[in-house]
């Protein structure tokens, strides 16, 4: 596999890299951080003013038809800094569902609100009995008068609190982990039995617990078959991993630059530390970590084009269980290269960390898809 990126993809990561730097600083997400949304409103407009919103969909939509490597490309320069705005679950997520299960008029109302900035988007989908069984749907949405009623309860929704349009799953038919009879469905955040309670997670980041009281939505709301949308749950899941590994392989190149800077600046028995030959070692391990992942980041990126599902899901499962190994490496020896200061709650490293570990949980821990990976047969060939 051409691991190497074209000229117009080094442009592009440049241009990204190089605007988040220049106004994307700790200072910058410490304000996100303490807003009621849990990000700004600015940076947001500025990732639609440059396309960023309107990358994956398609020209004929209002999108810009990028590839998914540019779209990883983005992704990894958003996790060098970190950044707060729900880019995975308004476009890869919440832009998934419409590019793979919505109409030409489902489209056609909402893209271009997602590309210009003024529609944010989540899917709720996880529940307390669940863990990271997709099918595991409780939530249900019974049929009357030709319009769907949903009632349940889903917990730690990724950008829920803030989001104007919520994707749900829930049960139209069947028993409460059948694979068959699950509907996915679009409910306006402010519609009338929708009730949202905002919480902010481990990285400080926004998510939700969402109560679902007797919510009509009509027959234009549904996304997909209302049976049978459990295979566009999991292409549209396959791809947030892979999305959410892009932005691992980011973070924790960025945690080990800052690292590797603190190694040449940092001063102990009349040296710096980083000429120590054992401190020497452990970064050179470090950067092993970093290339493994993003090698099988890149591998799940092309695979997730495969017509084969049980292909793309073990290159998936593969890139998710050894990113998140990586991640943990990567955030235990970053904090730890750097001491006492590592530890402080004002240290940038530290919020590295606990992002890198968010993320591992997020869709299924390193542990499951290894379990995952080994019921599927391993690697495809």
């Amino acid at each position: 596999m051409n691991l190497e990126l074209s000229e117009d993809q080094q442009i592009l990561k440049q241009s990204v890299q190089g605007a988040l730097r220049s106004s994307y600083g700790f200072d910058a997400r410490k304000r996100g951080l303490e807003s009621d949304k849990g990000w700004q409103d600015e940076a947001w407009m500025m990732f639609a003013e440059q396309g960023l919103l309107g990358l994956p969909f398609a020209e004929s939509d209002g999108g810009y038809g990028a590839s998914r490597v540019e779209l990883m490309i983005v992704l990894e320069a958003l996790g060098k800094s970190l950044v707060l705005e729900p880019f995975i679950p308004t476009v890869v997520v919440g832009g998934g569902f419409l590019r793979h299960g919505g109409s030409p008029a489902q489209r056609k109302e909402i893209v271009p609100s997602i590309v210009n900035g003024s529609r944010t988007m989540a899917f709720a989908q996880l529940e307390r009995q669940a863990r990271y069984d997709l099918h595991d749907v409780a939530t249900n949405a019974r049929q009357a008068s030709g319009a769907f009623v949903l009632n349940g309860r889903k917990c730690v929704v990724p950008g829920g609190g803030s989001a104007d349009l919520l994707i749900v799953s829930a049960r139209t038919a069947g028993d409460r982990c059948d694979r068959d009879g699950i509907g996915v469905f679009i409910v306006p955040a402010d519609a009338k039995g929708v009730h949202v309670e905002a919480y902010k997670t481990h990285d400080g980041s926004n998510a939700s617990d969402i109560v679902f009281e007797e919510v009509t939505v009509g027959p234009e709301a549904v996304l997909g078959d209302p049976i049978e949308g459990a295979r566009l749950i999991e292409t549209v899941i396959d791809e947030a991993r892979v999305a959410l590994c892009s932005e691992a392989v980011g973070a924790m190149d960025e945690a080990m630059a800052i690292t590797m800077e603190y190694l040449k600046t940092r001063r102990q028995f009349g040296t710096t530390i980083g000429s120590f030959q054992a401190l020497q070692h452990r970064a050179a391990d470090m950067l092993v970590a970093i290339e493994q992942a993003r090698g099988i980041t890149m591998f799940a990126t092309v695979a997730c084009d495969s017509a084969d599902a049980d292909e793309r899901t073990r290159a998936v499962s593969a890139a998710k269980y050894r990113v998140g190994n990586s991640a943990k490496f990567i955030g235990e020896q970053c904090v730890q290269l750097h001491g006492g200061v590592g530890m402080g709650m004002e240290a940038s490293i530290g919020q590295f960390f606990k992002r890198l570990t968010m993320i591992d949980r997020c869709y299924g821990d390193s542990t499951y898809h290894l379990q995952r990976l080994a019921e599927l047969g391993g690697l495809p060939s």
